[in-house]
Protein backbone atom coordinates (compact mmCIF):
# COMPACT_ATOMS: atom_id res chain seq x y z
CA UNK A 1 0.00 0.00 0.00
CA UNK A 2 1.67 3.14 -0.72
CA UNK A 3 1.73 5.85 1.74
CA UNK A 4 -0.22 8.94 1.33
CA UNK A 5 1.29 12.19 0.44
CA UNK A 6 0.79 15.57 2.00
CA UNK A 7 0.50 18.01 -0.81
CA UNK A 8 0.70 15.95 -3.70
CA UNK A 9 -0.40 18.62 -5.83
CA UNK A 10 2.46 21.37 -4.78
CA UNK A 11 4.94 18.36 -5.33
CA UNK A 12 2.84 17.97 -8.97
CA UNK A 13 3.65 21.67 -9.78
CA UNK A 14 7.41 21.54 -8.38
CA UNK A 15 7.81 18.10 -10.85
CA UNK A 16 6.20 20.30 -13.94
CA UNK A 17 8.29 23.62 -13.35
CA UNK A 18 11.62 20.98 -12.97
CA UNK A 19 10.25 19.28 -16.08
CA UNK A 20 10.01 22.73 -17.78
CA UNK A 21 13.32 24.24 -16.84
CA UNK A 22 14.90 20.97 -18.50
CA UNK A 23 12.99 21.12 -21.40
CA UNK A 24 13.72 25.26 -22.19
CA UNK A 25 17.28 24.10 -21.87
CA UNK A 26 17.49 21.34 -24.10
CA UNK A 27 15.25 22.95 -26.99
CA UNK A 28 17.85 26.31 -26.61
CA UNK A 29 20.91 26.43 -24.48
CA UNK A 30 20.95 29.94 -24.90
CA UNK A 31 17.52 30.13 -21.96
CA UNK A 32 18.90 30.25 -18.77
CA UNK A 33 17.04 33.25 -17.81
CA UNK A 34 14.06 31.26 -18.15
CA UNK A 35 15.03 27.85 -16.05
CA UNK A 36 16.58 29.94 -13.61
CA UNK A 37 13.08 31.43 -13.04
CA UNK A 38 11.43 28.45 -12.95
CA UNK A 39 13.78 27.13 -10.53
CA UNK A 40 13.77 30.27 -8.50
CA UNK A 41 9.76 29.64 -8.11
CA UNK A 42 10.41 25.88 -7.65
CA UNK A 43 12.61 26.91 -4.88
CA UNK A 44 10.25 29.37 -3.48
CA UNK A 45 7.27 27.07 -3.67
CA UNK A 46 9.24 24.19 -1.82
CA UNK A 47 10.24 26.99 1.24
CA UNK A 48 6.72 28.59 1.58
CA UNK A 49 5.26 25.07 2.07
CA UNK A 50 7.82 23.42 4.08
CA UNK A 51 8.47 20.68 1.62
CA UNK A 52 11.67 18.51 1.51
CA UNK A 53 13.08 17.92 -2.32
CA UNK A 54 15.17 15.01 -3.19
CA UNK A 55 18.49 15.15 -2.67
CA UNK A 56 18.96 14.52 -6.68
CA UNK A 57 17.09 17.62 -7.56
CA UNK A 58 18.86 19.87 -5.24
CA UNK A 59 22.29 18.23 -6.78
CA UNK A 60 21.32 19.98 -10.01
CA UNK A 61 20.04 23.64 -8.78
CA UNK A 62 22.95 26.32 -7.93
CA UNK A 63 22.08 27.52 -4.72
CA UNK A 64 23.62 30.70 -5.50
CA UNK A 65 21.72 31.46 -8.53
CA UNK A 66 18.84 29.24 -8.70
CA UNK A 67 20.47 28.05 -12.38
CA UNK A 68 19.81 24.50 -13.47
CA UNK A 69 23.04 22.52 -13.07
CA UNK A 70 23.48 20.48 -16.56
CA UNK A 71 26.68 19.43 -17.68
CA UNK A 72 28.65 21.42 -20.91
CA UNK A 73 25.61 23.89 -20.46
CA UNK A 74 25.17 25.47 -17.49
CA UNK A 75 28.12 23.89 -15.41
CA UNK A 76 31.79 22.36 -15.89
CA UNK A 77 32.29 19.52 -13.99
CA UNK A 78 35.98 18.25 -13.09
CA UNK A 79 37.46 15.52 -11.28
CA UNK A 80 39.87 16.43 -8.39
CA UNK A 81 42.35 14.42 -5.99
CA UNK A 82 41.37 15.34 -2.62
CA UNK A 83 43.24 15.20 1.06
CA UNK A 84 44.16 11.33 1.54
CA UNK A 85 44.09 10.52 -2.05
CA UNK A 86 40.46 11.06 -2.30
CA UNK A 87 38.99 12.16 -5.13
CA UNK A 88 36.03 14.43 -5.36
CA UNK A 89 33.67 15.70 -8.21
CA UNK A 90 33.89 19.59 -8.51
CA UNK A 91 30.80 21.02 -10.01
CA UNK A 92 31.26 24.65 -11.23
CA UNK A 93 28.33 27.36 -12.10
CA UNK A 94 29.16 28.94 -15.08
CA UNK A 95 26.59 31.99 -14.20
CA UNK A 96 27.56 33.01 -11.02
CA UNK A 97 30.84 30.47 -9.95
CA UNK A 98 29.22 28.99 -7.59
CA UNK A 99 31.43 25.83 -6.72
CA UNK A 100 30.01 22.38 -5.39
CA UNK A 101 32.32 19.20 -3.90
CA UNK A 102 31.08 15.57 -4.25
CA UNK A 103 33.41 13.07 -2.54
CA UNK A 104 33.70 10.20 -4.84
CA UNK A 105 33.44 7.38 -2.25
CA UNK A 106 31.53 4.02 -3.58
CA UNK A 107 30.69 3.14 0.56
CA UNK A 108 28.99 6.16 0.78
CA UNK A 109 25.28 5.89 0.94
CA UNK A 110 22.86 9.53 1.40
CA UNK A 111 20.54 9.29 4.59
CA UNK A 112 17.23 9.17 2.32
CA UNK A 113 18.56 6.17 0.60
CA UNK A 114 19.34 4.19 3.78
CA UNK A 115 16.86 1.43 5.37
CA UNK A 116 16.36 3.26 8.91
CA UNK A 117 15.55 6.78 7.15
CA UNK A 118 12.30 5.34 5.81
CA UNK A 119 9.37 5.22 7.76
CA UNK A 120 8.18 1.44 7.42
CA UNK A 121 11.30 0.19 8.42
CA UNK A 122 10.84 2.50 11.33
CA UNK A 123 10.36 1.06 15.08
CA UNK A 124 7.37 2.79 16.62
CA UNK A 125 7.03 2.14 20.10
CA UNK A 126 3.28 0.45 21.25
CA UNK A 127 1.48 2.93 23.56
CA UNK A 128 1.00 0.27 26.44
CA UNK A 129 -2.37 0.23 28.60
CA UNK A 130 -2.37 0.37 31.75
CA UNK A 131 -5.37 -1.71 33.79
CA UNK A 132 -6.81 1.33 34.64
CA UNK A 133 -7.33 2.16 31.25
CA UNK A 134 -8.85 -0.90 30.29
CA UNK A 135 -11.70 -1.09 32.52
CA UNK A 136 -12.38 2.36 31.29
CA UNK A 137 -14.68 2.30 27.98
CA UNK A 138 -12.96 3.40 25.01
CA UNK A 139 -14.48 7.11 23.77
CA UNK A 140 -12.12 7.82 20.86
CA UNK A 141 -13.19 4.86 17.85
CA UNK A 142 -16.95 5.42 18.48
CA UNK A 143 -18.11 6.88 15.73
CA UNK A 144 -19.67 10.22 15.09
CA UNK A 145 -22.24 10.93 12.26
CA UNK A 146 -21.17 14.07 10.55
CA UNK A 147 -24.33 15.93 9.11
CA UNK A 148 -23.35 18.04 6.36
CA UNK A 149 -25.20 21.14 5.35
CA UNK A 150 -26.18 21.45 1.73
CA UNK A 151 -25.89 25.31 0.78
CA UNK A 152 -22.13 24.56 -0.05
Amino acid sequence: MAAHIKDKEAFQRLNFLYQAAHCVLAQNPENTELARFYCFTQKTIAKRLVLRQDPSVKRTMCKKCCALLIPGVTVTVRQRKGSRRQRATIIRCLSCGQTKRFPNNPKHQLWVDQPEAQLENQHQPEASKTSAQKDKPDTASKVVPVIQDSAF
